[in-house]
């Protein structure tokens, strides 16, 4: 059940903007060919469509001469990210049990081993008369992030589309972001993280943070930026199998969790009291939490059949 779910899931989040590109003057019907937008298969013969030029002006063209033209990846550069996107990600309280299923894929499919987790899921009680909740904690990708104001190499920085990644090959291990982050979600490879030959074969890319990890630098979660160029959800989102996390555009304000239901972002913080974790700080967060009222799961001191992402032994260890 839980393979059928992801396959659903995995295509169709942030499919590539469709964009239609508007013309100046479109006195031929050529004209739009030779930008590259392709004749509609499906329009209505005669229908016309009203398109702005560039110089503002309004200019109807026949609906059967223009259709969407995929976003061209040459124009994403890891160090600025997707343009005109703002990513975000909702965790809905009522719904986590501490399955650990979000963990153990991020580990996984990062090549994460040991107590390096990206995600950590706390058990948290406001007093002993209160109930108890799970609350998964990661990089909350601050809009005005700290650790990005203290980092002397600029190793770690913000993109435009808010993510918040750390290159390795700047960072010198000073640890200040550490310090500065009041989230305490970065970790530190104080030995050399062996991870298996598959990681330490690849070609290092910022934008897939860890990947391969170094010893004396800081990893922390980056939101997936290699999955949502594949127009995939983070793996966190889509191993869930109680759909605890949603993940979306908030400019589209949307945002899909790992089943596949979209939900609108504004309304759905708004009828669910959406908070940020230390709102007062000024960091402004891009990870929204859903308070643990009306559970539709009852609170486990955790899964028996969860089992924890073993490390992978390095060739000659003892």
């Amino acid at each position: 059940m839980e393979n059928n779910k992801n396959d659903k899931t995995r295509r169709g989040f942030l499919d590539k903007g469709v964009k239609v590109g508007a013309l100046a003057a479109l006195g031929s019907l050529a004209f739009a060919k030779v930008f590259g937008i392709r004749v509609a298969e499906d329009s209505t013969e005669g229908e016309m469509m009203e398109l702005m030029s560039p110089d503002g002006t309004l200019v109807q063209v026949p609906a059967s001469e223009v259709q969407g033209v995929e976003e061209k990846k040459t124009d994403y550069d890891p160090r600025e990210g997707f343009v005109n996107r703002k990513f975000v990600m909702v965790v809905d309280l009522a719904k986590c049990r501490n399955a650990k299923k979000c963990q153990s894929s991020c580990n996984k499919n990062h090549y994460i081993t040991g107590e390096n987790a990206w995600i950590k899921i706390y058990k948290m009680q406001e007093t002993e008369k209160t109930a108890p909740y799970w609350q998964p904690t990661l990089c909350q990708h601050c809009d005005q992030p700290p650790c990005v104001k203290v980092c002397p190499v600029d190793a770690t920085f913000k993109r435009r589309d808010g993510i918040v990644l750390i290159d390795n090959n700047r960072c010198i291990g000073c640890r200040f972001c550490m310090a500065a982050c009041p989230y305490s979600v970065r970790i530190f490879n104080w030995s050399d993280p062996w991870q298996g030959e598959t990681a330490e074969n690849k070609e290092y890319d910022p934008d897939h943070a860890g990947v391969p990890s170094q010893q004396g630098t800081v990893d922390k979660c980056d939101f997936c930026p290699h999955m949502i160029d594949k127009g995939e959800l983070p793996h966190c989102v889509s191993a869930c199998p109680n759909d605890v996390f949603s993940f979306g555009d908030m400019y589209e304000d949307t945002v899909t969790n790992g089943s596949g239901q979209s939900f609108q972002l504004s309304k759905l913080l708004k009828d669910r009291a959406g908070y940020r974790l230390m709102e007062s700080l000024g960091t402004e967060p891009s990870v929204y939490y859903l308070p643990p009222s009306n559970r539709v799961v009852d609170f486990e001191e955790g899964l028996s059949n969860y089992t924890e992402f073993e490390s992978v032994e390095k060739p000659g260890t003892p």
